[in-house]
């Protein structure tokens, strides 16, 4: 028997088919980025105090100026002596009765204060978010955590279905499918009427998002050979970046958070295009007993990639196969190492999550110019995307992973503890580049070690953790800043350096086939040295005479 890999000796490991489908579904991973870290533009907080009647009808009948009816606004002694306004509390008084067009000064000493009755006044800045149109503030701020919340319980159903469907169905049609519904639910979040249902499509918006996101990963990285899963594993992720750095572009031109939201959902109206550019994934095919179409598909990348094949591809076939339609949960944790990449792998996937989230969110909320802020920190990410391509082929995967955790956890330690300024800016992105190389190598970590029939669904499985870290993560960030602006930083060191041992426990995948059974993973060297048997045949098959090397490319014989 041959298997998938040994023909793509003979397809090309990434040729010019591997090309074009990976540029496709780089694509997808832009709008992404809006999708996951909008909620700094479309859940911008503005300068915000108490609205009164009474106030404003004086200003407007006067022609006082808006700074004068916030004098008007409750005024608070912090414990520093510090005399600030306050946002949530106004003065217990009636105003029709106190204020007049010559009124120059109040004496609001001793006036008893309670909390806003009547709704807010914004600064808006030029601003239009959800937390100004549904006053989600003072009391109700907590319901701005709950629209990051929703999104990511979207992701964790979402990738848990779309894993399961992509591993039944094929990686394509689930692919396809998730951005019809990405699509129709990214709408429906920009015309939510109230806050209720603008949340319930955002959990609906994503449901579909993150499962065809690592739908198009896993697809990609089953027709590469082994030496260019690391290439497109880190540039697909590379293009979250990219869209990083658009997205703070539209959000300064585009004010409204409604039609920031529809620019960012019309690029998965276009993607459902791709159910005509993109071919099934062979591997997939095969563990599926469909071996026909299998070998269809991989003549058509052959001829694609203007390469010949030879005769073998008629023996093409899966070892697995037959245990594909009996996949399941249970397959992720029964033997001992599966069991321990799964839960490892699961609790970086967490970690990412928080604490990438985490420090993106901090933005918003430390003042300053976000727009610069936003982009100056996304273009910190592509360093990450040149280090691993730089060292994962020389050092391997193990290394850099858990020395990426390690950074990110020192550099959250060292930030909370410095005071404003260049320093603790320039340590702060450190920590950024840190955990966006652990978060970019979880993933393709994560598709390595585990077997061809499984693999969406192992991935998927593991990233819901990184969901439930999503969930965590705005009110881990926002109700603990409230206490201490770095408190969250002591949080996301310690989880950074968890992270970070478990990684070192985990094995080397570098130059290692993708396992196709349990056996492989169980047994790693019982499979590669099968692996050599198999490749030492297939040479001797395509390469009769003894005196051309084995390292030749069988198409120049």
């Amino acid at each position: 028997m041959t298997s998938f890999d040994d023909i793509l000796e003979e397809v090309g490991k990434f040729g010019r088919c591997q090309k074009r489908v990976f540029a496709l579904l780089c694509l997808v991973s832009m709008p992404w980025a809006g999708v996951y870290v909008g909620i700094v533009f479309q859940g911008f907080t503005p300068d915000h105090w108490c609205k009164d009647g009474a106030v404003e009808q004086w200003r407007l009948q006067c022609g006082r100026s808006p700074s004068d009816a916030r004098q008007l606004t409750a005024l608070l002694v912090n414990s520093s002596g510090e005399v600030q306004r306050s946002s949530c509390e106004q003065y217990d008084v009636d105003w029709n009765a106190t204020l007049a067009c010559d009124t120059q000064e109040v004496d609001v000493s001793g006036m008893p204060t309670k909390p806003c009755a009547s709704g807010w006044e914004y600064d808006y800045e030029g601003r239009r978010s959800f937390v100004t149109e549904f006053d989600l503030v003072c009391s109700d701020a907590w319901l701005m955590d709950m629209f990051q919340a929703m999104l990511n319980i979207g992701f964790l159903l979402g990738s848990i279905a779309i894993g399961y469907l992509a591993d039944r169905f094929g990686r394509k049609l689930s692919f396809v499918m998730s951005n019809v519904f990405n699509g129709v639910a990214g709408i429906l979040v920009a015309i939510a009427p109230n806050y209720l249902s603008m949340i319930i499509f955002r959990v609906l918006f994503g449901f579909g998002v993150k499962g065809g996101w690592m739908a198009g990963y896993v697809l990609i990285t089953e027709i590469v050979g082994v030496e260019s899963r690391r290439t497109v594993g880190v540039l697909y992720q590379m293009f979250f970046s990219v869209g990083l750095l658009f997205l703070p572009l539209l959000a300064y031109f585009i004010t409204d958070w409604r039609w920031l939201q529809v620019v960012i959902t019309i690029p998965y109206f276009v993607y459902i295009l791709y159910y005509w550019l993109i071919p099934e994934s062979p591997r997939w095919l095969l563990s599926q007993n469909r071996k026909a179409e299998a070998v269809a598909i991989t003549e058509a990348m052959a001829k694609e990639n203007k390469k010949t094949l030879s005769k073998n591809i008629e023996t093409l076939a899966d070892d697995n196969a037959d245990d594909s339609s009996s996949a399941s949960l249970m397959d992720l944790i029964r033997t001992p190492k599966m069991r321990k990449h799964t839960l490892i792998l699961s609790y970086n996937w967490f970690t990412s999550a928080v604490v990438y989230q985490g420090l993106i969110m901090l933005l918003g909320i430390m003042g300053g110019n976000v727009y610069i802020s936003f982009l100056i920190s996304s273009l910190v990410e592509f360093p990450a995307a040149f280090f691993i391509l730089f060292t994962i082929e020389r050092v391997g995967r193990r290394l850099p992973f858990a020395a990426a955790n390690a950074v990110a956890g020192a550099a959250c330690f060292i930030t909370a503890f410095l005071h404003d300024g260049w320093l603790k800016t320039g340590v702060a992105c450190v920590g950024r580049l840190g955990i966006t190389i652990a978060f970019e190598m979880v993933v393709f970590v994560n598709t390595e070690l585990y077997p061809t029939f499984v693999r969406n669904l192992g991935v998927s499985v593991c990233s819901t953790l990184c969901d439930v870290g999503g969930i965590m993560a705005p009110f881990l960030l926002y109700r603990l800043a409230a206490i201490w602006l770095e408190l969250p930083l002591i949080i996301f060191g310690f989880l950074a350096f968890l992270a970070a041992g478990l990684v070192l426990l985990l094995p080397e995948t570098r130059g290692v086939p993708l396992p196709d059974t349990i056996d492989d993973v169980e047994h790693p060297n019982k499979t590669t040295q099968s692996a050599m048997e198999t490749h030492q045949q297939l040479s001797s098959k395509l390469l009769p005479n003894t005196n051309i090397s084995t390292n030749q490319d069988p198409a120049s014989v």
